[in-house]
């Protein structure tokens, strides 16, 4: 796990944080625009159901993301996936999604729950786009959190 600034990042996070860390801002772009091609597309239980999704306002482009959390007793046993849906014409936005989907998914909900939330700040990319769209990556990582947060409480 990497620090930069205060509580650790999960280990996929915090190498795909050195990469873009190292990168100059062209670089960055590439590396973002990669990350969008790379994001998988909705399953078909929630393909054309955004319905069934939560939007994020706070995207400069149209976004909806939704939580699973498998079943388990505790946080540290219970494996959260992670489902985007965003427009192939926003490369920025739909690549911070695949950031996250790279970063998170497949951790236990105990791993989510305890990214910091300054982690998006933590990839250098202020420099190559604008904060209203860093902005964007903070509100996605908030609405993981909280579905997290809700579809646990019983558990915990």
């Amino acid at each position: 796990m990497t620090v930069v600034s205060g509580a650790a990042l999960p280990a996929a996070l915090a190498e795909i944080a050195d990469d873009f860390a190292s990168a100059s801002n062209p670089m960055k772009l590439d590396l973002l625009l990669e990350f969008s091609e790379e994001l998988p597309p909705l399953p078909d239980r929630y393909a054309g159901q955004l319905d069934k999704l939560e939007r994020v306002d706070e995207c400069q482009s149209p976004l909806f993301l939704t939580v699973e959390v498998e079943e388990g007793e505790r946080l540290e046993a219970r494996t959260v996936h992670l489902f985007f849906d965003a427009p192939p014409e926003a490369p920025t936005t739909r690549g911070f999604a695949g950031i996250l989907h790279e970063g998170l998914d497949g951790l236990s909900a105990a791993q989510v729950l305890a990214v910091p939330d300054d982690a998006p700040m933590r990839f250098g990319l202020a420099e190559a786009v604008s904060p209203l769209r860093i902005r964007g990556m903070v509100a996605m990582l908030g609405r993981i959190k909280r579905q997290v947060r809700m579809k646990t409480a019983a558990a915990a």
